[in-house]
């Protein structure tokens, strides 16, 4: 057994006190992160926010919006260290669960079509490409296209 899953795990809803280190997992993961006041304004608006945690730490999290039968997958992220663990999937399917908590009937995201490990988590769960945004993602060199995914829900 991988030494990941010999450590407890926990998911709780995101609070203020997470931001800063949820702040370092976005700068070790993204060239252009979410800043602290994005995740801030989102949990002041009531978004569906949760973190996991192992040993008291968190390790990764999303943020998702719920309104009127859909959900949008905003964010979800695994500390670097802790990828390739199945954390991911684990953090999507809670995530889809709480969607239909909200009675969402379906579930969109986009994704940096770059980003071809998140595109089979994605994939993997059941989402299917419904279109490209042109230029959604801000890049190095200009700006990346963005693949929207939708994922229907059975709840």
């Amino acid at each position: 057994m991988s030494a990941v899953f010999e450590i407890a795990h926990r998911l709780r809803p995101m609070t203020e006190a997470d931001l800063p280190r949820i702040h370092r997992i976005e700068l070790a993961s993204y060239e252009y992160p979410w800043s602290p006041g994005n995740f801030a304004d989102s949990l002041h608006a009531g978004y569906s926010m949760w973190v996991r945690e192992a040993e008291g730490e968190v390790i990764g999290y999303y943020a998702m919006l719920a309104a009127a039968g859909e959900a949008h997958l905003l964010n979800l992220t695994i500390a670097p260290m802790w990828r390739r663990h199945g954390l991911g999937r684990d953090l999507l399917d809670h995530c889809l669960a709480r969607a239909c908590d909200h009675h969402a009937d379906s579930v969109f995201l986009e994704v940096r079509t770059s980003n071809s490990a998140a595109i089979g988590l994605y994939r993997g769960s059941g989402f299917v490409d419904l279109a490209v945004r042109r230029g959604y993602y801000p890049a190095r060199d200009g700006r990346e296209d963005a693949l929207i995914m939708k994922k229907d829900l059975s709840c």
